[in-house]
């Protein structure tokens, strides 16, 4: 028997787009809630048409990014420009008990689907938008993606070399990781607040202060006076500490020296070389010290090792250390295939297609990817007839409009 997943019974209206919005919803969906996703077909959700396509072949219903964004989701599409079309929006948010949107401030009160909308016809609804720098203030107009959100939160000024531009840290981190989730947890503890009051929230989370939590140190040393730059791969309590060329091509390993007895454990596995016993060496003080000349002298010796092999002798020893691995190797990884991290779901047009699980595993109610991302409007008729109670007729009707489809 199928366990009950933990948000069984909970609809969610939503109209996000691109990264940080359907990184929200997608825990909800996987994990029980009943996630209507609303789109246009005559602007298409961004991420719709961004690579990598399946087979390298573009397509709105082929983007590996959007499948792995919107799993465990319904697509419905309407024309929200039309009275019709926000009529029947209304109505779906009537049946809904949250609203998520992460578009520029004032889009849905333009659309008539703004809070005050929206309560009245839902009073009790959890009502969440993802402004890029909030509702208010100089900037509350700006438009942004995950790129400048972390230049503008400081994120990308502490990563790379001091001496060489910011090189940011490889993927659109604050739509992957701060803002999605803090969104999640917010509409949790609104749903709980609900659940013992009987009131509904109105939740704004602005994106760059969602973003800002992750340079909290960094904010912490700025405020107390202390100089705050890039610093590669350093860290001011650990030497050696970086990532150190391998036999082959493009083979890294990386390795963390924090204590004194990783020192020895390192020293030991690199076969002891003469400039290792230097007494330069052998204090963390001393370490930290000489960390450039260190880190020249420890890449000169891992040089020469496999990569794998080299990881895995300094971890036996007690050496936080691990392999650079690709996206292939990633793919092969055998921890995370022993905990089915990867699943396989038959999207209806790409087929077979591998999708990360859930990382997180409740032990009573795990959530899991009940299916594969949605086809553009693949469910507009469905949700329009079983769940608004419109007629066969009006919807076609409505289809030869352009309203749904």
């Amino acid at each position: 028997m199928t366990p009950t997943l933990p948000l069984d019974g909970l609809r969610v209206a939503d109209f996000t787009w691109v990264g940080a919005g359907p990184f929200l919803t997608k825990p909800l969906a996987d994990h029980g809630a009943d996630v209507i996703k609303v789109e246009s077909r005559t602007r298409t959700d961004p991420i719709r048409s961004m690579a990598p396509f399946r087979d390298a072949r573009p397509g709105p219903n082929r983007s590996g990014y959007f499948a792995n964004r919107n799993t465990s989701k319904r697509s419905i599409c309407l024309d929200l420009k039309t009275p019709r079309g926000k009529e029947i929006a209304l109505e779906l948010i009537a049946k809904s008990d949250v609203v998520a949107s992460n578009f520029t401030p004032g889009t849905m009160d333009r659309l008539g689907l703004g809070y005050q909308d929206v309560i009245a016809v839902r009073p009790d609804v959890i009502y969440l938008e993802m402004p890029m720098q909030g509702n208010a203030g100089p900037h509350r107009d700006f438009r942004g993606y995950g790129l400048t959100i972390a230049a503008a939160g400081g994120l990308l000024g502490l990563t790379g070399y001091p001496d060489r531009p910011p090189v940011g840290t490889g993927t659109n981190y604050p739509d992957h990781v701060p803002n999605p989730l803090h969104a999640a947890v917010a509409v949790l503890a609104a749903l709980r607040h609900r659940r013992r009051t009987g009131q509904g929230q109105y939740i704004e989370l602005a994106q760059l202060e969602s973003t800002v939590n992750v340079i909290g140190p960094a904010l912490l040393a700025t405020a107390a006076g202390q100089p705050v730059h890039r610093a590669a791969n350093e860290d001011t309590a650990a030497a050696p500490h970086g990532v150190y060329p391998c036999a082959g091509d493009d083979r890294w390993c990386a390795i963390a020296v924090t204590t004194d007895n990783h020192w020895e454990s390192l020293v030991d596995v690199l076969g002891r070389p003469a400039w290792a016993t230097k007494d330069s060496y052998t204090t963390a003080g001393a370490r930290l010290a000489a960390r450039a000349e260190l880190d020249g002298l420890v890449a000169g010796a891992t040089v020469t090792h496999e990569a794998g092999e080299l990881a895995d002798a300094l971890a036996a020893a007690g050496v936080p250390s691990a392999v650079v691995s690709d996206a292939a190797q990633v793919l092969a990884d055998p921890q995370l295939n022993s905990r089915d991290h990867w699943t396989t779901l038959d999207h209806p047009e790409m087929g077979p297609s591998v999708y990360d699980n859930i990382p997180y595993r409740l032990s009573a109610t795990p959530g899991r990817l009940r299916g594969p991302a949605p086809l553009l409007g693949a469910d507009t008729r469905d949700v329009c007839l079983d769940l608004l109670g419109l007629t066969p007729h009006e919807y076609e009707h409505l289809a030869a409009e352009g309203v749904v489809g």
